[in-house]
């Protein structure tokens, strides 16, 4: 049943389209996930729409996204995300126009603003009203692709042509040499609070949720519609809007095991994650009703007992950010997502659970998912036991 959702504008934006899968290969390490290329290469093998890279403070996303995507024919290659102080608006959009043109029209451009901590930590920059210069980063990106003209910009966060107090005033408005493939080369903003996620509505081409639960999809349309109603026409269609998200699908015959495996991550985000007090992640939680949870995380977290932290998690969370168990279990769980804003699920693994993890999303053969939840668990505990 697709759901509609009503704009202030007067339009309808109905989400019927069939859920897509892709993969996400998730931060390094101390250094490139093991067995990714082969992950990858299963999961375009098997039909997944897109692979997607991330960057925090180690490696970045457009890298492995060229490397990888290099072995790849026809999955759209997404950074998820490119973090905003990381690059000036035309530096990203240099990577961005290069690497279309080399993977011949495959690329998402997903961006975001990270959090204070990575920001003035890592990359030594103010982190100033966010949403502003999103909008502005954002708007010199699409100036570039379209190459209508040279590219200026007033500022305040990313003056073109650079205009300070120590400027040499030889600065001039600069056109990109390269034409680019696709002026409209699809943009995604991460985003997790109201006014982001509007924002995203507004001015973007798709949404990176992140902890995101068909429980609060009311709530969430409700930011989407009020950034539709804004938006400009030059843009693509709402109809044609996206919602990425990535979220954790584990088969397995037992779901505490399957939880047990996903634990580690919210307590990271929860209780880890940005400065107490200052922390995005834990503020999508805390709108689902686990604010005493949370309290309890971040305490064992900060105090550095994370064993406790992660344990502190409970499963009923876990169940509702992400899809865990029996493969029938989660077929049956899958009908909140679908008639969600969701579009597509972006998902991580091993190769060899790939075939499983699709089976079950897709309608695939329940009794060869249940088979491949099986082989999984015991792997899990392969892993566990090393």
């Amino acid at each position: 049943m697709p759901n509609l959702y009503m704009l202030r504008a007067g339009l309808f934006w109905c989400n019927n389209r069939p859920m897509r899968i892709g993969y996400a290969t998730g931060y390094w390490k101390q250094g490139p996930p093991a067995g990714a290329l082969r992950a990858i290469r299963t999961a375009e093998r098997l039909g997944f729409d897109s692979v997607w890279t991330a960057e925090a403070y180690g490696s970045d996303a457009f890298t492995p996204l060229a490397w990888w995507g290099s072995q790849t024919t026809h999955m759209k290659l997404g950074t998820g995300i490119a973090q905003l102080s990381a690059r000036t608006p035309a530096a990203t959009a240099m990577a961005a126009l290069t690497l279309d043109h080399l993977s011949g029209g495959r690329v998402i451009l997903g961006l975001g603003a990270s959090g204070p901590q990575v920001v003035e930590g890592w990359y030594g920059q103010p982190y100033p009203k966010p949403l502003a210069r999103t909008r502005e980063y954002v708007s010199i990106v699409r100036a570039i692709l379209a190459r209508e003209d040279v590219v200026t910009a007033p500022g305040p966060h990313y003056p073109l042509p650079y205009a300070g107090a120590d400027a040499s005033g030889l600065g001039k408005p600069l056109r990109s040499t390269v034409h680019p493939l696709r002026a409209n080369l699809p943009i995604y903003l991460a985003a997790e609070g109201p006014k982001n996620v509007a924002l995203a509505a507004e001015i973007a081409d798709g949404w990176l949720p992140f902890l995101f639960s068909p429980r609060a999809n009311d709530e969430f349309a409700g930011y989407l519609a009020a950034g539709f109603a804004e938006r400009s026409s030059q843009l693509s269609p709402p109809s044609a809007f996206e919602v990425a998200v990535q979220l954790a699908v584990i088969p397995h015959p037992s779901v505490e095991a399957a939880a047990d495996l996903v634990r580690p991550m919210i307590a990271l985000y929860v209780g880890g994650m940005g400065a107490k007090g200052a922390n995005f992640h834990r503020n999508v939680i805390d709108r689902l009703g686990y604010s005493d949870d949370c309290d309890r995380i971040q305490e064992l977290y900060l105090a550095g007992r994370k064993a406790e932290a992660i344990a502190a998690v409970p499963t009923r969370l876990v169940e509702e950010i992400a899809l865990i168990g029996p493969p029938e279990k989660i077929r049956d769980e899958l009908a909140a997502w679908e008639e969600s804003v969701v579009t597509t699920m972006l998902v991580q693994g091993p190769a060899f659970a790939l075939r499983t993890i699709r089976d079950v999303l897709q309608g695939g053969s329940l009794t060869r998912a249940k088979l491949g939840a099986l082989a999984f668990a015991y792997s899990s505990r392969r892993r566990a036991s090393r």
